[in-house]
Protein backbone atom coordinates (compact mmCIF):
# COMPACT_ATOMS: atom_id res chain seq x y z
CA UNK A 1 0.00 0.00 0.00
CA UNK A 2 1.38 3.41 -0.98
CA UNK A 3 1.76 6.23 1.52
CA UNK A 4 -1.18 8.63 1.57
CA UNK A 5 -2.13 11.58 3.80
CA UNK A 6 -4.23 10.63 6.79
CA UNK A 7 -6.98 13.08 5.89
CA UNK A 8 -7.44 11.39 2.51
CA UNK A 9 -7.18 7.75 3.54
CA UNK A 10 -9.38 8.05 6.62
CA UNK A 11 -11.66 10.96 5.78
CA UNK A 12 -14.86 9.02 6.56
CA UNK A 13 -13.39 7.70 9.83
CA UNK A 14 -12.45 11.19 10.91
CA UNK A 15 -16.00 12.36 10.23
CA UNK A 16 -17.20 9.62 12.62
CA UNK A 17 -14.53 10.57 15.16
CA UNK A 18 -15.68 14.18 15.21
CA UNK A 19 -19.32 13.17 15.71
CA UNK A 20 -18.40 10.90 18.63
CA UNK A 21 -16.12 13.46 20.28
CA UNK A 22 -17.13 15.06 23.56
CA UNK A 23 -13.79 16.23 25.01
CA UNK A 24 -13.37 19.81 26.18
CA UNK A 25 -12.21 22.24 23.50
CA UNK A 26 -10.67 24.51 26.15
CA UNK A 27 -8.52 23.40 29.05
CA UNK A 28 -8.55 24.92 32.51
CA UNK A 29 -7.76 23.66 36.01
CA UNK A 30 -11.15 21.88 36.27
CA UNK A 31 -10.79 19.43 33.36
CA UNK A 32 -7.16 18.31 33.16
CA UNK A 33 -7.98 14.64 33.80
CA UNK A 34 -9.78 13.28 30.75
CA UNK A 35 -11.02 9.70 30.61
CA UNK A 36 -10.73 7.78 27.32
CA UNK A 37 -13.70 7.81 24.96
CA UNK A 38 -14.32 4.10 24.18
CA UNK A 39 -16.23 4.91 20.98
CA UNK A 40 -13.44 6.94 19.37
CA UNK A 41 -10.95 4.31 20.62
CA UNK A 42 -12.62 1.69 18.38
CA UNK A 43 -11.88 3.84 15.33
CA UNK A 44 -8.28 4.43 16.42
CA UNK A 45 -7.76 0.69 16.93
CA UNK A 46 -9.09 0.09 13.42
CA UNK A 47 -6.63 2.61 11.96
CA UNK A 48 -3.72 1.02 13.83
CA UNK A 49 -4.77 -2.53 12.91
CA UNK A 50 -5.00 -1.55 9.23
CA UNK A 51 -1.38 -0.42 9.24
CA UNK A 52 0.43 -2.76 11.65
CA UNK A 53 2.34 -5.44 9.76
CA UNK A 54 2.54 -8.98 11.21
CA UNK A 55 6.24 -8.70 12.10
CA UNK A 56 5.41 -5.94 14.60
CA UNK A 57 6.03 -6.97 18.20
CA UNK A 58 7.07 -6.10 21.73
CA UNK A 59 10.77 -6.50 22.48
CA UNK A 60 11.69 -7.37 26.07
CA UNK A 61 8.20 -8.48 27.05
CA UNK A 62 9.59 -9.77 30.35
CA UNK A 63 10.41 -6.17 31.26
CA UNK A 64 6.83 -5.08 30.60
CA UNK A 65 5.71 -7.93 32.87
CA UNK A 66 8.11 -7.04 35.68
CA UNK A 67 7.04 -3.39 35.51
CA UNK A 68 3.39 -4.47 35.73
CA UNK A 69 4.11 -6.69 38.74
CA UNK A 70 5.86 -3.84 40.55
CA UNK A 71 2.94 -1.50 39.92
CA UNK A 72 0.56 -4.20 41.14
CA UNK A 73 2.63 -4.49 44.33
CA UNK A 74 2.06 -0.80 45.07
CA UNK A 75 4.98 0.91 43.34
CA UNK A 76 4.20 4.08 41.38
CA UNK A 77 5.07 3.53 37.71
CA UNK A 78 6.33 5.88 35.02
CA UNK A 79 6.86 5.12 31.32
CA UNK A 80 9.23 7.36 29.35
CA UNK A 81 8.79 6.68 25.65
CA UNK A 82 10.35 7.89 22.41
CA UNK A 83 8.09 10.03 20.22
CA UNK A 84 7.99 9.85 16.42
CA UNK A 85 4.33 10.27 15.46
CA UNK A 86 0.83 10.83 16.77
CA UNK A 87 0.11 7.12 16.51
CA UNK A 88 2.84 6.22 19.02
CA UNK A 89 0.38 5.97 21.91
CA UNK A 90 -2.44 4.32 19.88
CA UNK A 91 -0.02 1.75 18.46
CA UNK A 92 1.58 1.10 21.83
CA UNK A 93 -1.72 0.49 23.62
CA UNK A 94 -3.01 -1.64 20.74
CA UNK A 95 0.08 -3.86 20.76
CA UNK A 96 0.05 -4.26 24.53
CA UNK A 97 -3.58 -5.35 24.37
CA UNK A 98 -2.92 -7.77 21.50
CA UNK A 99 0.25 -9.22 23.09
CA UNK A 100 -1.47 -12.40 24.25
CA UNK A 101 0.01 -11.78 27.72
CA UNK A 102 -2.70 -11.01 30.34
CA UNK A 103 -0.43 -8.82 32.47
CA UNK A 104 0.84 -6.82 29.53
CA UNK A 105 -2.70 -6.45 28.17
CA UNK A 106 -3.89 -5.15 31.55
CA UNK A 107 -0.98 -2.68 31.63
CA UNK A 108 -2.50 -1.04 28.55
CA UNK A 109 -5.70 -0.30 30.48
CA UNK A 110 -3.73 1.44 33.26
CA UNK A 111 -1.86 3.93 31.06
CA UNK A 112 -2.56 7.64 31.49
CA UNK A 113 -0.64 9.81 29.04
CA UNK A 114 0.60 13.32 29.75
CA UNK A 115 -0.66 15.49 26.89
CA UNK A 116 -0.18 19.12 25.93
CA UNK A 117 -3.19 21.45 25.64
CA UNK A 118 -2.67 21.76 21.90
CA UNK A 119 -4.17 18.30 21.30
CA UNK A 120 -7.46 19.52 22.78
CA UNK A 121 -7.49 23.08 21.57
CA UNK A 122 -5.89 23.18 18.11
CA UNK A 123 -8.29 21.19 15.91
CA UNK A 124 -11.57 19.26 16.50
CA UNK A 125 -10.36 16.17 14.61
CA UNK A 126 -7.06 16.09 16.46
CA UNK A 127 -9.01 16.45 19.71
CA UNK A 128 -11.20 13.47 18.78
CA UNK A 129 -8.03 11.53 17.89
CA UNK A 130 -6.47 12.28 21.29
CA UNK A 131 -9.51 11.62 23.44
CA UNK A 132 -9.43 7.91 22.60
CA UNK A 133 -6.91 7.57 25.46
CA UNK A 134 -7.03 8.62 29.10
CA UNK A 135 -4.73 11.55 29.73
CA UNK A 136 -3.72 14.33 32.07
CA UNK A 137 -3.45 17.60 30.19
CA UNK A 138 -0.68 20.08 30.98
CA UNK A 139 0.34 23.55 29.84
CA UNK A 140 3.82 22.82 28.39
CA UNK A 141 6.69 25.19 29.13
CA UNK A 142 7.42 25.56 25.41
CA UNK A 143 3.85 26.70 24.75
CA UNK A 144 3.94 29.17 27.63
CA UNK A 145 7.25 30.64 26.46
CA UNK A 146 5.73 31.24 23.02
CA UNK A 147 2.54 32.76 24.45
CA UNK A 148 4.53 35.10 26.67
CA UNK A 149 6.77 36.13 23.76
CA UNK A 150 3.69 36.88 21.63
CA UNK A 151 1.81 38.72 24.39
CA UNK A 152 0.90 42.34 23.57
CA UNK A 153 1.33 43.55 27.16
CA UNK A 154 3.08 42.52 30.37
CA UNK A 155 -0.35 42.02 32.00
CA UNK A 156 -1.36 39.62 29.22
CA UNK A 157 1.86 37.62 29.69
CA UNK A 158 1.33 37.51 33.46
CA UNK A 159 -2.26 36.30 33.05
CA UNK A 160 -1.04 33.48 30.78
CA UNK A 161 1.60 32.50 33.33
CA UNK A 162 -1.07 32.33 36.07
CA UNK A 163 -3.30 30.22 33.83
CA UNK A 164 -0.41 27.81 33.17
CA UNK A 165 0.37 27.55 36.88
CA UNK A 166 -3.25 26.69 37.75
CA UNK A 167 -3.48 24.05 35.02
CA UNK A 168 -0.17 22.44 35.91
CA UNK A 169 -0.92 22.40 39.63
CA UNK A 170 -4.23 20.68 38.86
CA UNK A 171 -2.34 18.23 36.62
CA UNK A 172 0.02 17.37 39.48
CA UNK A 173 -2.94 16.67 41.76
CA UNK A 174 -4.51 14.51 39.05
CA UNK A 175 -1.28 12.52 38.68
CA UNK A 176 -1.21 11.92 42.43
CA UNK A 177 -4.72 10.46 42.21
CA UNK A 178 -3.65 8.30 39.24
CA UNK A 179 -0.79 6.86 41.30
CA UNK A 180 -3.17 6.06 44.15
CA UNK A 181 -5.40 4.14 41.74
CA UNK A 182 -2.48 2.10 40.40
CA UNK A 183 -2.50 3.86 37.03
CA UNK A 184 0.73 4.32 35.11
CA UNK A 185 1.84 7.71 33.81
CA UNK A 186 3.30 7.79 30.29
CA UNK A 187 5.40 10.76 29.23
CA UNK A 188 7.18 11.60 25.99
CA UNK A 189 10.40 13.10 27.44
CA UNK A 190 11.20 15.09 24.29
CA UNK A 191 7.80 16.82 24.57
CA UNK A 192 7.42 16.74 20.79
CA UNK A 193 7.67 14.37 17.84
CA UNK A 194 11.15 13.77 16.44
CA UNK A 195 11.68 15.36 13.05
CA UNK A 196 14.62 13.98 11.03
CA UNK A 197 17.22 16.66 10.46
CA UNK A 198 16.13 18.53 13.60
CA UNK A 199 18.08 16.96 16.49
CA UNK A 200 16.67 19.51 18.94
CA UNK A 201 13.28 17.74 18.65
CA UNK A 202 14.84 14.62 20.19
CA UNK A 203 16.37 16.40 23.17
CA UNK A 204 14.76 15.61 26.51
CA UNK A 205 13.10 18.35 28.54
CA UNK A 206 14.73 19.02 31.89
CA UNK A 207 11.27 19.13 33.50
CA UNK A 208 11.29 15.33 33.16
CA UNK A 209 13.69 15.19 36.10
CA UNK A 210 10.74 16.04 38.37
CA UNK A 211 8.92 12.91 37.17
CA UNK A 212 11.91 10.77 38.14
CA UNK A 213 11.70 12.29 41.63
CA UNK A 214 7.97 11.58 41.92
CA UNK A 215 7.85 7.92 40.86
CA UNK A 216 9.23 4.66 42.24
CA UNK A 217 10.00 2.78 39.02
CA UNK A 218 10.44 3.81 35.38
CA UNK A 219 10.27 1.82 32.16
CA UNK A 220 12.13 3.24 29.14
CA UNK A 221 10.33 2.34 25.91
CA UNK A 222 11.74 2.73 22.41
CA UNK A 223 9.93 2.72 19.07
CA UNK A 224 11.36 1.30 15.87
CA UNK A 225 9.08 1.91 12.91
CA UNK A 226 5.95 4.03 12.58
CA UNK A 227 2.77 3.92 10.53
CA UNK A 228 2.91 7.71 10.16
CA UNK A 229 5.47 10.03 8.60
CA UNK A 230 5.43 13.71 9.58
CA UNK A 231 4.99 16.23 6.78
CA UNK A 232 4.29 19.47 8.64
CA UNK A 233 2.64 20.79 11.80
CA UNK A 234 -0.80 19.62 10.65
CA UNK A 235 -1.16 16.07 11.95
CA UNK A 236 -3.81 15.25 9.35
CA UNK A 237 -1.24 15.75 6.58
CA UNK A 238 0.97 12.97 7.97
CA UNK A 239 1.61 10.20 5.45
CA UNK A 240 0.16 6.85 6.47
CA UNK A 241 1.24 3.37 5.35
CA UNK A 242 1.57 -0.14 6.84
CA UNK A 243 4.79 -0.62 8.80
CA UNK A 244 6.62 -2.96 11.11
CA UNK A 245 6.59 -1.36 14.55
CA UNK A 246 8.64 -2.64 17.48
CA UNK A 247 8.16 -1.33 21.01
CA UNK A 248 11.14 -2.23 23.16
CA UNK A 249 11.31 -2.13 26.96
CA UNK A 250 14.52 -1.52 28.90
CA UNK A 251 15.03 -3.33 32.21
CA UNK A 252 12.93 -1.68 34.92
CA UNK A 253 14.78 1.12 36.70
CA UNK A 254 14.30 2.18 40.32
CA UNK A 255 14.03 5.93 40.04
CA UNK A 256 15.64 7.16 43.25
CA UNK A 257 18.93 5.19 43.16
CA UNK A 258 19.17 5.69 39.38
CA UNK A 259 18.79 9.44 39.76
CA UNK A 260 20.96 9.75 42.88
CA UNK A 261 23.82 7.74 41.39
CA UNK A 262 23.86 9.64 38.12
CA UNK A 263 23.68 13.09 39.75
CA UNK A 264 26.50 12.07 42.14
CA UNK A 265 28.68 11.28 39.11
CA UNK A 266 28.45 14.85 37.80
CA UNK A 267 31.06 17.51 38.60
CA UNK A 268 30.24 19.58 41.68
CA UNK A 269 30.11 22.73 39.53
CA UNK A 270 27.73 21.29 36.90
CA UNK A 271 25.51 24.22 35.92
CA UNK A 272 22.45 22.26 34.82
CA UNK A 273 22.24 18.84 36.51
CA UNK A 274 18.54 18.37 35.66
CA UNK A 275 19.25 18.69 31.95
CA UNK A 276 22.21 16.33 32.26
CA UNK A 277 19.94 13.82 33.98
CA UNK A 278 17.42 13.74 31.16
CA UNK A 279 20.20 13.80 28.57
CA UNK A 280 21.40 10.55 30.15
CA UNK A 281 17.89 9.07 29.89
CA UNK A 282 17.72 10.03 26.22
CA UNK A 283 21.13 8.41 25.64
CA UNK A 284 19.82 5.15 27.12
CA UNK A 285 16.77 5.32 24.86
CA UNK A 286 18.96 6.02 21.82
CA UNK A 287 21.26 3.11 22.65
CA UNK A 288 18.36 0.69 22.96
CA UNK A 289 16.73 2.04 19.80
CA UNK A 290 19.91 1.48 17.80
CA UNK A 291 20.37 -2.04 19.18
CA UNK A 292 16.85 -3.03 18.14
CA UNK A 293 17.29 -1.38 14.76
CA UNK A 294 20.48 -3.37 14.15
CA UNK A 295 18.72 -6.60 15.09
CA UNK A 296 15.77 -5.71 12.85
CA UNK A 297 18.03 -5.05 9.85
CA UNK A 298 20.53 -7.80 10.54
Amino acid sequence: MEKAPLYKRYASSFDKLSKLSHAAAKIDETNVYQVANPETRKIMDMLVEDNTLPESHLEGIENFEKFYDLVQSGKSGLILMEHYSNTDLPSFCYMLEKSGNPKVADLSKRIVAIAGMKLNEADPTVRAFAESFTRVVIYPTRSLDKKEADAATEEEAKAEEQKARKINMAAMRAMTECKKRGEVILVFPSGTRYRPGHPETKRGLKEIDSYLRLFDVVLLVTINGSILEIQDENMLNDLCAPAVTIFGAHEVIECKPFRDQYLASLPADESDPKQKMIDHVMELLEKQHNEIESKKNG
